[in-house]
């Protein structure tokens, strides 16, 4: 046992706490479609899924088994290797964009200097998982929902990227250990309420997530870029969006309501009802609002919050400025 030294150990133990968080994520984002279809059946006044097991408690495992042995079909015109490559990369992007969250203070997959700048990288890659998709299945409705999905995330991750640099100046520092403790007396959402509601737009608008859900709109494109999958492959896109679900909720928490910080109960308690909260509020609007058309999307994004970004980013340079 020579090769146990206490470097070696550092190492394992950081492996292991890496491999519980993110499959922590993982089960959290595939519960989240079972909770999603019973409190839409509550806010809805009807009944969500009940037949399997127990109150319905065992419909996400009949989900899994379905999906499971669902025939893995590709299009006969379909670019085979693209095809299979598009969900990966798709499901990759989105997990490993939760590997710079601060669960705990001790608690992180990966304690990053740039840490919101390698989100935002996993974010622009999550956009070609799209194309791929859309183009790979030769398929013209498929094409015409990965070009509207990537024109509006790229839209709406400019001021995604812009609402963030209000927290980074206040903080000093792209690490996300940093701006959480940063936020030890005064949580972000006061001085930095215009930058939440940006980045919350936004981070509904990068998942896809009703009311902007354009690109999978069924009276339209028929369920959009990925209506030549099955099986595990549309398991991994489906998955995927609850993950990237999880993945902005524990942003949120992490860069404008302090992160773990809370009273009484433990940093990992508070961090995760936090987190739980948001994600409930992604239920709630796709129980509450309509779906706009795309151009008024669009217009919505380049119109009113970019402009309000780019606002709440003078206001905050003014600021840290005078107090320099």
């Amino acid at each position: 046992m020579s090769w146990l030294t206490p470097e070696t150990m550092d190492i394992l133990i950081a492996v292991g706490k890496a491999i519980v968080i993110l499959l922590v994520v993982v089960t959290c984002g595939a519960f989240m479609s079972m909770g999603e279809r019973r409190l839409l059946g509550l806010f809805q006044g009807r009944y969500g899924p009940n037949r399997v097991g127990w109150a319905g408690s065992l419909q996400l495992v009949a989900d899994m088994i379905k999906m499971f042995f669902k025939e893995d079909w590709v299009p006969k015109f379909a670019d085979r290797v693209i095809f299979t490559l598009a969900p990966m990369i798709a499901f990759t992007a989105l997990l490993l964009s939760f590997a710079i969250v601060p669960v705990s203070p001790t608690w992180m997959v990966s304690d990053l200097n740039i840490g919101l700048l390698f989100f935002l990288m996993m974010a622009g890659l999550a956009v070609y998982a799209v194309l791929f998709a859309g183009w790979s299945s030769n398929n013209k409705y498929s094409l015409l929902g990965a070009m509207r999905a990537s024109a509006q995330t790229l839209s709406y991750e400019v001021f995604l990227g812009l609402s963030l640099m209000g927290v980074v100046a206040r903080a000093g520092s792209f690490n996300m250990g940093v701006i959480v403790d940063s936020q030890a007396h005064l949580w972000n959402i006061i001085p930095q309420f215009f930058g939440f509601l940006t980045f919350a737009i936004a981070g509904v608008a990068v998942c896809h997530r009703h009311p902007f859900d354009q690109p999978e709109a069924e009276q339209e494109l028929a369920d959009g870029y990925h209506i030549e999958y099955s099986g595990m492959k549309f398991g991994l896109f489906f998955v995927g969006e609850y993950i990237g679900i999880v993945t902005v909720s524990a942003l949120i928490v992490t860069l404008f309501f302090g992160g773990w910080h809370g009273p009484f109960l433990p940093p990992f308690i508070w961090f995760a009802l936090k987190t739980a909260f948001f994600m409930m509020m992604f239920i709630l609007i796709r129980a509450s609002l309509p779906r706009p058309r795309y151009d008024q999307v669009m217009a919505f994004g380049w119109k009113i919050c970019l402009p309000l970004t780019l606002l709440n980013l003078l206001a905050t340079a003014a600021v840290v400025l005078y107090n320099a």
